[in-house]
């Protein structure tokens, strides 16, 4: 599991894919969160402006990421 450290107190959904380097731009973040292919503590998750916070696990394209 990849462990993403935020200075925070929470980061977006969409925001966390592209700082944690899962996508390049905020567009493909928007399009994956939307067709329903992020997970966000083992439920699918299509809020790309929900707050995630230290804990958290966001999983994407067979990668896991913990917000740390």
């Amino acid at each position: 599991m990849n462990k993403i450290e935020i200075t925070t107190e929470f980061i977006k959904l969409d925001s966390f894919l592209k700082f944690s380097g899962a996508v390049s731009m905020g567009s493909e973040a928007k399009m994956l969160i939307l067709d329903e292919l992020v997970k966000v503590n083992n439920e699918i998750c299509t809020q790309r402006g929900k707050k995630l916070y230290k804990g958290d696990i966001v999983e994407f394209n067979g990668e896991s990421y913990e917000v740390v």
